[in-house]
């Protein structure tokens, strides 16, 4: 079974099994380690020995100097073995230095309202906002075979996100113009072209054709609050005669400032027998396609972003499967697109925890990512983690290595035991 090191997606902590009981407090060491941190997300990982039997439902932290700095309280995400999770962002620690905090878990609601809010439309799709602005928006709707353009419309679930400002969608999908540029690409997405199960059968939920489909099942579990917003579902992946694996997948947005931090975490598992999953570069993996007006206007203006500098525009690498060279592994890469006249960077984060070799994907009409080959059993599911970050302008290489430090090597959080 793949398992993402815990340290590795969360904060490490330390402390005595004593629980900590109802609005009780306790302090916390939050160490940089050998980065500078510039707003990152803190998640400190409770056991249910350290929060007692009762239901925690806030909590309030306090800085040095006695001020308040915006806390959220969340049940266990996906990745995580916890109770519960404490989540708070830190504004800026110099790198090698360490800070004290004081927490105080509660019973009692948030005593200040407002940040992330989910806003269901049933049977089509849940927005995430902030306030009034739109950040993100996931399409359930369920597979609709009445027509072909049903069929295409609901063949797959995915995430359209917003511009850092919320005045318009930045991501491709549901586009009724006839000359969009692969419509099967939308949003922040997930599939593969070739996947094997059962005694030879195959699918393709990157296409999606032939049968083939992914489908929302049902909502697991949903944050909202003034640090993050967060939601886990459950989604089927189908052949063409049966449903061959089930995916938990969740999406984490985080309050910092200069963009949206999304974090995506999926586990893909089988009921029974083998699933082979395969594809190649450009059909296969989690992936982010820009909006379509990226390939009808601006597509020469596109430039990559990568660890060994920046490109030129309308350049791009990929991973060939004939030669097998290529880029592969790469801690991140970052796309910087123009859309209605205004630049912007997404950059994609990957996680050494996940399923190597990484094979990457580069398309100067908005859309970039990487694939892997697994093989999933019944005992072993197909678990990943990865970062996208998107803020209006072009960003430098190193910009987008400190978002990848952040995530691949965060910070250390030390719990003490209440005196």
């Amino acid at each position: 079974m793949i398992r993402l090191r815990l340290e590795c997606i969360a904060v490490y902590f330390a402390v005595a099994a004593r629980a900590f009981g109802v609005s009780s407090s306790f302090d916390i060491t939050v160490a940089a380690g050998q980065h500078e941190r510039n707003n990152v997300p803190v998640r400190v990982l409770m056991t249910r020995g350290q929060i007692g039997k009762d239901r925690i439902a806030s909590v309030t932290l306090a800085g040095p100097d006695g001020k308040s700095i915006p806390a959220q309280w969340t049940g266990p995400g996906l990745l995580s073995s916890a109770a519960g999770e404490l989540h708070f962002v830190l504004p800026h620690l110099v790198a090698g230095e360490s800070v004290r905090l004081r927490a105080t878990l509660s019973t009692g609601s948030p005593s200040i309202a407002g940040g992330f809010t989910w806003r269901d439309h049933p049977g089509h799709h849940v927005d995430l906002m902030f306030g009034e602005r739109p950040i993100m928006t996931y399409h359930y709707e369920r597979l609709d075979e009445s027509t072909p353009a049903s069929r295409v419309r609901t063949y797959k679930v995915f995430h359209h996100v917003f511009s850092p400002k919320g005045d318009r969608i930045v991501t491709g999908g549901l586009n009724e113009d006839p000359k969009v540029h692969s419509p099967h690409h939308r949003g922040i997405f997930y599939g593969f072209n070739r996947i094997t199960y059962g005694n030879g059968k195959t699918a393709d939920t990157w296409h999606c054709i032939d049968g083939a489909f992914q489908q929302h099942e049902r909502f697991l579990a949903s944050e909202e609050g003034s640090v993050l917003g967060r939601q886990r579902v459950v989604i089927s992946w189908h052949g063409q005669d049966t449903a061959f694996a089930e995916e938990e997948r969740e999406l984490t947005v985080y309050n910092v400032p200069g963009g949206h931090l999304i974090e995506f975490a999926s586990r893909l598992r089988t009921p029974s027998g083998r699933v082979r999953i395969d594809g190649d570069p450009q059909h296969a993996g989690f992936q982010f396609r820009a909006h379509n007006d990226v390939d009808a206007f601006t597509s020469r203006e596109t430039i990559y972003v990568r660890p060994d500098g920046t490109g030129k525009p309308g350049e791009t690498r990929n991973w060939d499967p004939q030669t097998r060279q290529g880029p592969v592994n790469l801690p991140w890469n970052a796309m910087s697109f123009v859309l209605g006249g205004k630049r912007y960077t997404a950059a994609y984060l990957d996680h050494p925890g996940n399923p190597k070799e990484a094979r990457f994907s580069e398309r100067e009409y908005g859309r970039f990512g990487s694939y892997f080959e697994y093989t999933i059993e019944k005992d072993k599911p197909l678990t990943v983690n990865y970062r996208l970050w998107l803020q209006e302008g072009l960003m430098k290489p190193e910009e987008v290595a400190a978002l990848s430090n952040d995530f691949v090597d965060p910070v250390k959080v030390t719990v003490h035991e209440p005196e």
